[in-house]
């Protein structure tokens, strides 16, 4: 009777804990525009890693979110939609840019403030825009292309005391 009292126990603390997070998540995840918020957008040449719900962040704090990303099928770049407080009001100089939380964080649109004391309409448009940076292809630059290339084909120069250290025969 102890050891069933003693699980159903730790099955009511499993089931509570798992409440919590449920809660908390809920509230975490709201990919909603609040309904004090005005839209904006921006176009990119690329937002990989950006979607609906992703967070739109001000020097580093999340102040709205993004609404809708679309495909210009004219100019063949992403249009990303977002939408930020009333009170958070943005200079019509700033840049927007997609920007990541590390290797393996997830994408966010960063908002870097202009100088401008003209400010963004709500239905406006960001127009200096930096998109996302491709890390693989940055890295394939750098790794060599082939076996017969690079240093690593060539055996390292013997050392023969020539050009050593001056003044190191005498």
């Amino acid at each position: 009777m102890r050891e069933s009292l003693f699980e159903t126990l730790v099955g009511l603390a499993v089931v509570a804990v798992a409440a919590v997070f449920l809660v908390f998540s809920l509230q975490q995840g709201s990919s909603a525009a609040p309904s004090d918020s005005y839209s904006l957008s921006a176009n990119f040449s690329r937002v990989d890693g950006v979607s609906q719900g992703s967070d739109v962040r001000l020097a580093g704090v999340k102040v709205g979110v993004v609404t809708k990303v679309a495909l210009d099928p004219e100019t063949y770049q992403a249009v990303v939609s977002f939408s930020v407080p009333s009170d958070v009001r943005i200079p019509d100089d700033s840049t927007a840019q997609i920007a990541s939380d590390g290797l393996l964080g997830g994408a966010y649109l960063s908002l870097i403030v202009g100088g401008s004391f003209d400010y963004l309409e709500p239905g406006g448009r960001v127009e200096f825009t930096r998109g996302s940076l491709d890390l693989l292809s940055v890295l394939s630059q750098f790794a060599p292309s082939g076996a017969s290339s690079g240093p690593a084909a060539s055996p390292p120069a013997p050392a023969t005391g020539e050009g050593g250290a001056a003044g190191a025969d005498q």
